[in-house]
């Protein structure tokens, strides 16, 4: 049996809101983690950019959890909740009852009761994670995890227009240093 919902139309606006009016990923991140602790009465949330290079899920954001956690050690993509990075939401209800986790002593030690970790998807690729956690045992309902499974992919879809931006913007700085007799050979 499920939980009860939490997530109703007034909370995916302001979620989505959130996500559509910035363009500056580190704030918009921030923001996300603020609401989503608030509107879900939850311990604390991370969003995580995953880093294809090392394999590790870097933080983007997070709020509610302490500096120590936090910096308990690197999360491996393929050792922390993996199962998430197949695309597929994982619930650990019960964090003293999982063998998921990376650092289970870690979650204990913190105060964490269960964790609901969602793919950031990208044209169906997982580019980053997002992991909400409860002060208690987590029997998240079925519609909330669908909700959270839509703003994964939302907040994908504001990554890498974020990315884009990012590196549009760096070329446009580049290419109005050039010397002006080299600018036309970049329009052709």
């Amino acid at each position: 049996m499920s939980g009860e919902d939490k997530i109703n139309m007034d909370i995916f606006k302001a979620v989505t809101r959130a996500i559509a009016e910035s363009d500056n990923m580190d704030i918009m991140a921030n923001h996300l983690t603020h609401l989503l602790i608030g509107a879900l009465e939850i311990k604390g949330c991370t969003i995580f950019a995953l880093n294809l290079d090392t394999e590790e899920l870097e933080v983007l954001a997070s709020f509610g959890l302490s500096i120590n956690y936090l910096n308990k050690g690197p999360i491996m993509a393929d050792k922390s909740i993996c199962c998430t990075l197949e695309g597929k939401p994982v619930v650990v209800k019960d964090v003293t009852k999982t063998d998921r986790l990376q650092y289970p002593d870690d979650a204990i030690k913190e105060g964490i009761g269960g964790i609901v970790s969602l793919p950031i998807l990208f044209c169906g690729e997982t580019v980053g994670v997002l992991r909400l956690y409860h002060h208690e045992p987590w029997d998240i309902s079925d519609r909330d995890v669908d909700s959270l499974l839509i703003l994964g992919e939302n907040i994908g879809l504001a990554m890498m227009y974020t990315r884009l931006l990012n590196a549009l913007q760096s070329i446009h700085e580049t290419m109005s240093v050039l010397p002006k007799d080299l600018v036309p050979l970049f329009r052709k």
